[in-house]
Formats: C-alpha cells, sequence, structure tokens
C-alpha cells in the first residue's frame, strides 16, 4: 500500500496529484482563497439565496427575514436551557430573554451602521453582494426591520411552545 501511495506521487494523472486551492479568480494579490468548498455550485447557490444576499428583495424585507430568523431561533435555547428551565414561567423567561437580546443586536446594528461600514466586497462565493449594505440608510432599515421581524419571530416561538399541546391535539400528534 505505501509503495503505491509513493508512486502515485510521480504521476501528473492521479487526482491526489492536482491542485484544489487557488487566489480568488486566480488573482494572487487578491486575500481569498478559492477552494472545492466556497467555489462548489452547491455553495454558492446556497449562499446566494440567503436573505442578505439574494437579490430582488428590499432592505426591509432582508433584515425582516434575517430578524423572524433569530427571534425564533433564539428563543429555544433561553426557554429550555435557561435558569428558569423546568418551572411554569419558562416560556415566558425565554421570551423576555430573548426580546432583550434582539434590543441588544439590533443596538449593535445601529452603531455598526452609524460606523461608517465598509463597501461590501465581491467574492467567489458572492460575487454581486447587494447595494443594500453599501449606504448608512441601507444598513438603517436592515436593522429596523431586523427588530421588527426579531420580535415577531420571538413571540411566534413563545405562542408555539407555550401551546404546543394544542396544536399537537390539532394534528393529532
Amino acid at each position: 500500500m505505501a509503495q503505491a501511495i509513493d508512486a502515485s506521487k510521480n504521476r501528473p494523472s492521479d487526482p491526489r496529484n492536482n491542485e484544489v486551492v487557488f487566489p480568488e479568480w486566480r488573482d494572487p494579490q487578491r486575500g481569498n482563497l478559492e477552494t472545492p468548498i466556497n467555489a462548489s455550485p452547491l455553495v454558492k447557490w446556497f449562499i446566494n439565496n440567503l436573505p442578505a444576499y439574494r437579490p430582488g428583495i428590499t432592505t426591509f424585507r432582508r433584515g425582516l427575514e434575517v430578524g423572524m430568523a433569530h427571534g425564533y431561533w433564539i428563543f429555544g435555547p433561553f426557554a429550555k436551557l435557561g435558569p428558569l428551565r423546568n418551572t411554569d414561567n419558562a416560556n415566558l423567561a425565554g421570551l423576555l430573554a430573548t426580546i432583550g437580546l434582539i434590543v441588544i443586536l439590533t443596538g449593535t446594528l445601529s452603531l455598526y451602521a452609524n460606523s461608517n461600514p465598509p463597501q461590501p466586497v465581491a467574492t467567489v462565493t458572492v460575487p454581486n453582494p447587494p447595494d443594500s449594505f453599501k449606504t448608512k440608510e441601507g444598513w438603517s432599515n436592515f436593522g429596523s426591520a431586523f427588530l421588527i421581524g426579531g420580535l415577531g419571530g420571538a413571540v411566534v416561538a413563545y405562542l408555539v411552545a407555550s401551546n404546543i399541546e394544542l396544536i399537537q391535539g390539532l394534528i393529532g400528534g
């Protein structure tokens, strides 16, 4: 086995001898690498369909979608793993903690928007970054929509968690 591996080092046709990592767009001056992961069609499709990079949607909708996802998923760890997890008020404590974190995150988005953020950079994975992130107003709109979406997502998660028995009864679970 070791001899076969040693022999493959001298054959250019062996796939193990092919280069797979290159400078981005074959330009060695760029500070990014093009790898089989970040340059694959599946990863490009996935990243470019996330709300932050999806073409053709408004800044407000970007922030709303990102906020809804964060509000919905942040609720679970606070409610189910927090210090009040075994009490009757676990879901309410999770909702309040989620709202607090969403407000803090919105504040950090506001601070970032007011810090004169750099222009988005085109990469091999996201060749056309949206114009939403090029201006202070775009970031501010994103942040305000993030707050609305985050609060809405947290409330929906709270209602689902608080009424799970009723929902299971309705669908026969």
